[in-house]
C-alpha cells in the first residue's frame, strides 16, 4: 500500500521544505508525492495548506535567479565563450528555463539555469 506526502503547517510559496514541515498519510493519490524525500529540500512554488496532500507539481528546486535580478548570460560553441551581462524577468532554480533582457544589446533571450546561478543561453 502507498501512502501520501500531506503538510503538517501551511507552508507559503517560495518556503523550502523541512523535514517537519511534512508527514505521510495512509492514502494514495495520484499525482501527488509518495515519499518525503520527493519533497524535502525543495521549494512550494505556490501555497501548500496545512492537511492536503502535496503534488510533484506544487515544489521545485530551490531558485538560484529571482526576477529583476542581473545574473550572468553565457554562450557556449565550439569551445568559444561569449559571457555578459543581463536581468532576469523570472524567477527560477536549477535547470529552470528562464528568460533574460541582455544588458547590453538590449535584447531578450531565453536559458537555462546552470548550478552557479548562470543562465546559459543557447541550450
Amino acid at each position: 500500500m502507498s501512502e501520501t506526502v500531506i503538510a503538517n503547517r501551511t507552508i507559503r510559496a517560495k518556503e523550502i521544505i523541512m523535514p517537519s514541515d511534512v508527514n505521510m498519510s495512509p492514502d494514495d493519490i495520484p499525482g501527488m508525492a509518495s515519499g518525503l524525500p520527493d519533497v524535502q529540500g525543495l521549494e512550494a512554488r505556490r501555497i501548500l495548506y496545512a492537511g492536503r496532500p502535496i503534488a510533484l507539481s506544487d515544489v521545485g528546486p530551490p531558485a538560484l535567479v529571482n526576477r529583476n535580478q542581473i545574473v550572468a548570460l553565457a554562450y557556449n560553441i565550439n569551445g568559444l565563450t561569449i559571457q555578459t551581462e543581463g536581468r532576469s524577468l523570472g524567477r527560477g532554480g536549477l535547470g529552470d528555463r528562464i528568460r533574460v533582457i541582455n544588458l547590453d544589446s538590449r535584447t531578450t533571450v531565453s536559458g537555462k539555469i546552470d548550478a552557479t546561478g548562470v543562465v546559459q543561453v543557447g541550450e
